[in-house]
């Protein structure tokens, strides 16, 4: 896979642009609120800063973090309104679509329909929060031939899901209510959406009362220990406020689940971009070891450094499965 395949640069610079307008226009005067580390508590340490909002380091566990935070009204009314979320679901999606179907999402939902399979789910209730444009839901439906919930707050997403005749909640998952959902066994799925919560910690709370125990969490975030993240920082797409809050890594993310309920039960980082995207900005390298493999080393190369990464925790996509205890 390429970056270039699923986020063409053209049409993905224009949208960080109207993001970083976006940040003037919904953030520059809003209120922010000084927090700790989201996965241990500890205190932060000055990382960078990045568009007006400050990035923290926690010395413990390694999670990168914006502190301090804007309030939540702000990103609820940045998300529901702003020119940036709209040439998302508009633009972006529409441009990409395809791509993302063939490259991402019908290997994603075979990969999780395995998984279910394996933890003999297969006849759960699947939930797909942060449902997007529909590509995951459409593809999850014609493996399992059986209905599924898209939660989505996007009111341009949410037409667009309920055009493909998914069921579709409207809502935030923090406004969701227990009569909202079937009750029986449920999995629940989020992907790429745990980096932009305001607040993992009443996520994870409110996600844990929607279950029953033995209910399934599978969801996809980016990793604070990923090899792109580290070495372009500040200087990483992937680091691009007002969206991306919470940069988790593997070590921080079992803490936090396991601080709210949740039992562990696999977390890799299956991702295979790293090292495409360090080759699409190569400018930003400073390390000089890095800076000379990726100029100098074959395809063969740089697919055996990838799979070496996925491998040992080192990739900047994460996946984690958990289960309500």
């Amino acid at each position: 896979m390429k970056e270039e395949e699923i986020r063409p640069a053209k049409i993905f610079d224009e949208y960080l642009s109207l993001a970083q307008k976006d940040t003037d226009t919904y953030f520059s005067s809003a209120e922010r609120i000084k927090e700790n580390c989201p996965a241990c508590g500890s205190n932060g340490h000055l990382a960078f800063v990045k568009y007006n909002f400050t990035y923290e380091s926690c010395p413990n566990c390694n999670t990168l973090f914006v502190n301090p935070r804007p309030v939540a009204e702000a990103f609820f009314k940045y998300y529901k309104e702003s020119l940036s979320s709209k040439y998302w679901a508009t633009t972006f999606y529409k441009e990409t679509a395809q791509a993302r179907r063939e490259k991402i999402w019908k290997p994603k939902a075979k990969l999780i329909f395995d998984k279910l399979a394996s933890y003999n789910a297969l006849d759960f209730t699947i939930v797909d929060i942060g449902g997007g444009y529909g590509l995951f839901a459409e593809e999850m439906r014609e493996i399992t031939k059986q209905p599924l919930i898209v939660i989505e707050p996007s009111p341009y997403l949410a037409e667009v899901c309920r055009k493909k005749s998914l069921f579709v909640i409207e809502k935030f998952l923090e406004e969701i209510q227990l009569n909202d959902l079937p009750i029986k066994p449920k999995v629940f799925l989020s992907f790429e959406l745990f980096e932009h919560l305001h607040n993992p910690s009443k996520f994870l709370t409110q996600l844990n009362l929607l279950m029953l125990p033995g209910d399934l969490f599978i969801f996809t975030t980016l990793s604070s220990a990923g090899l792109d993240i580290q070495i372009l920082w500040e200087n990483s797409k992937s680091v691009m406020p007002p969206h991306h809050l919470n940069f988790f890594n593997p070590k921080s993310v079992e803490i936090l689940l396991s601080q709210k309920g949740f039992e562990s039960i696999e977390i890799t980082t299956p991702g295979k971009l790293d090292i495409d995207i360090l080759c699409n900005n190569q400018s930003d390298i400073k390390d000089r070891f890095w800076s000379n493999l990726i100029s100098s080393a074959d395809d063969k190369e740089k697919a055996l450094w990838q799979e070496t990464l996925s491998e040992s925790g080192r990739s900047s996509h994460m996946m984690i499965i958990c289960r309500k205890k």
